[in-house]
């Protein structure tokens, strides 16, 4: 390590190939392609949670033929995808990332991940909402991102991961990245490399309550924004229909995973009825704007607190659902006795840094894949259990690319920042204003105020890690308002009161960018 500086500041320096910031699917995935390319790979880790750990409907994929026979096709999931998407899938991203979903996952078991099966040698295969056909793969009945998240932590156990480490700020010089400034227990660093890939996650804990970890504070988007890059779809943010509730608890809540209702659970409210009957051919199993719709309109209508899950029909529920097993009961509820309460949650963005489906970005050398990307997967909403599919499609797509891209490169420049300055309004008040107008249902007087509320942060020389998240929390959120305030309809997750309906001539993703950030020094 050797130590250098703006003015003689003392920052530590360091190079690399391939910078990964994210340790989660897609970021690991990435890595994974860039190492067994030959190449010297950094991962900086934020906190220890990802995401991908707490994922635990599964992963949609179509399987060979000789692994099922209830004619599922790549064609069908792309249909279903689409149909979710709200018009704004881009269809060939879709289809390309699809098609390659079982390559993704052979190469994942070939690291050591071991799916649910049926019989010896045939996986089991359940149905999640918006899909037509049984086409999701799990793990320990629920907890198939915990599986996930372990085979690729035991193949990459080798790989220089640098643990407590935010990265502040992607140095770019003349549209081409050249590094990374980061803050560590080491200080204040900067890791050089001609290559650099986004793999943060996702944006969750914009609000009070989320189904996401701690670290998912937007950072991605927040540092591709700083950067210059454009973004696109950032008011598509899904809310899962069923979130445990508890109360006016904030902070990460446990996810009653949909599979429940692949398996027949049902969704009523506090006088027993139905909450989705006549709104959607899918019923229970529509898909997640939809139902997360439907019990935001019921609760507005009733004032009650929350609705139900009536799963208590299922079989061998403890087996087959042990996750949810056990955070229903540490919330005093056994669930195959009574009705579990849930409400509709922060759970993952649709949008984020524009790339193309291997994971390029406008800047040379950097690259996104994952929640932080916006690929066209997605479009205004997420189809159940694509997320992980795509993390690691994309992701390894991107690893591999970054690791060609850093081949072709020279030296990075030696360019050294300052500490960034950046606007930041305090986490509890942002948290509370983007719950109250940009939740599941938003009108355009309520996002005026709340772009108006995150107009008036304050600059904030990002010193620590919670200073960079409020920072990034505070970017994120008035990316968030502008683009949910421009769009007047309702359309996939994003939804207007005060436009209820979709208007064809809004059949468009939106693409804003900010001026780049100044150098420093």
């Amino acid at each position: 390590m050797t130590r250098s500086g703006c003015g003689g500041a003392g920052i530590w320096r360091q190079r690399a190939d391939v910078v990964v910031i994210g340790t989660g699917v897609a970021g690991l995935a990435a890595a994974l392609a860039a190492h067994r390319r030959g190449r010297k790979v950094v991962l900086l880790s934020k906190v220890g949670e990802t995401a991908t750990f707490y994922a635990q409907g599964g992963i949609a994929v179509v399987l060979p033929d000789s692994f099922h026979d209830d004619g599922d096709s790549i064609d069908a999931h792309v249909a279903d995808t689409i149909a979710a998407g709200g018009g704004l899938c881009d269809p060939d991203a879709v289809r390309s990332i699809v098609a390659d979903g079982y390559r993704a996952v052979a190469e994942l078991v070939a690291d050591g991940a071991r799916f649910d099966e049926s019989a010896p040698g045939r996986w089991a295969l359940t149905r999640e909402g918006g899909h037509t056909r049984r086409r999701i793969i799990h793990s320990g009945g629920d907890a198939t991102g915990a599986e996930v998240q372990r085979a690729l932590d035991f193949a990459a156990a080798n790989l220089d991961i640098r643990r407590n480490h935010v990265a502040l700020e992607l140095l770019v010089d003349s549209g081409v990245v050249s590094g990374v400034l980061v803050l560590s227990e080491d200080g204040l660093g900067v890791i050089h490399a001609p290559s650099v890939i986004l793999a943060t996650g996702g944006l969750g804990h914009l609000y009070e309550a989320t189904t996401n970890p701690e670290g998912s504070t937007g950072d991605g988007v927040a540092l591709g924004m700083w950067a210059g890059l454009p973004v696109s779809d950032l008011e598509f943010i899904q809310f899962h229909p069923t979130m445990l509730f508890g109360g006016r608890g904030g902070g990460r809540r446990p996810l009653i995973t949909e599979a429940l209702r692949g398996e027949g659970a049902k969704l009523v409210d506090a006088q027993g009825d139905s909450v989705t009957a006549g709104v959607h051919p899918m019923g229970d199993l529509a898909p997640r704007d939809v139902v997360a719709a439907s019990i935001e309109a019921r609760l507005a209508a009733t004032g009650d607190p929350c609705v139900y899950l009536d799963a208590r029909q299922i079989e061998n529920f403890t087996q087959r659902f042990p996750t949810v097993n056990a955070a229903c009961l540490d919330a005093g509820i056994d669930p195959t006795r009574q009705l579990i309460p849930v409400v509709p949650g922060a759970h993952y963005s649709c949008g984020g840094v524009l790339t193309d489906v291997s994971g390029r970005t406008d800047i040379a050398g950097l690259f996104a894949a994952g929640e932080v990307a916006r690929t066209g997967m997605h479009g205004a909403n997420r189809l159940a259990s694509n997320s992980l599919l795509e993390g690691l499609v994309v992701g390894g797509r991107a690893g591999d690319a970054a690791a060609r891209h850093s081949e072709s490169e020279g030296p990075a420049p030696t360019v050294i920042p300052a500490l960034p300055v950046r606007p930041a309004l305090a986490r509890d008040d942002l948290q509370r204003a983007m719950t109250r107008y940009a939740s599941v249902v938003r009108d355009g007087a309520g996002l005026e105020q709340l772009v108006s509320r995150i107009e008036q942060a304050v600059p904030r020389t990002i010193k620590s890690r919670n200073d960079f998240e409020d920072a990034a929390l505070t970017a994120v959120a008035g990316a968030v308002a502008a683009a949910a305030l421009a769009r007047t309809e309702s359309r996939g997750c994003h939804h207007r009161s005060d436009f209820p309906d979709t208007d064809p001539a809004q059949r468009a993703s939106v693409t804003r960018s900010m001026a780049p950030a100044a150098a420093s020094c």
